[in-house]
């Protein structure tokens, strides 16, 4: 079992059930999924340099992304039908906890003058959502082979007791 994931259940769901006198574990709130998305630009389409962000993306969350393609040809940005437009993948289970136990203690630190993350990110559901700038803040990445620097968008979605009272 992950680390962050044990201490959810061994420390923080008692304490969210007495505060705020959940009658039910299910009405607590919890991490559904975390998805990251990263765009491409013109210089991305080369088919080394989308390999090696493909692959950076890979060891980061530890899963491999889906490449997202035009699905039609727009001539002002200059897109062609089925051209690499971005990547996404979603982590569940495991693999998220993981990578949001990695993404808090050993990469957001690393970010040169740190000042913490914004509150004005959550969306009105209880979605966090992260906009990173550059990717070799994560120390799976070896800044020595960096061919391009590319920034990705990191969604934390929340299952609150909302949805689960409409589910059930």
């Amino acid at each position: 079992m992950q680390r962050l994931k044990y201490f959810y259940i061994k420390s923080v769901v008692p304490k969210l059930q007495n505060e705020f006198s959940y009658k039910n574990v299910y009405q607590i709130p919890k991490i559904e999924k975390i998805t990251i998305n990263r765009g491409f630009d013109e210089s991305c389409q080369n088919s080394k340099v989308l390999d090696v962000l493909l692959n950076e993306l890979l060891l980061i969350s530890g899963q491999k992304p889906v490449i997202s393609r035009a699905k039609k040809a727009i001539a002002s940005f200059k897109v062609k039908e089925n051209m690499p437009v971005g990547m996404f993948l979603t982590l569940r289970g495991n693999k998220m906890y993981g990578f949001l136990d990695r993404l808090i203690n050993l990469s957001l630190p690393r970010i040169r003058d740190f000042q913490g993350v914004s509150s004005k990110s959550f969306d009105g559901f209880g979605n966090y959502n992260l906009g990173l700038n550059e990717q070799s803040m994560f120390p799976e990445i070896d800044f020595d082979k960096l061919v391009k620097i590319q920034g990705m968008d990191i969604s934390i979605c929340e299952l609150s007791k909302f949805v689960l009272f409409s589910i059930t």
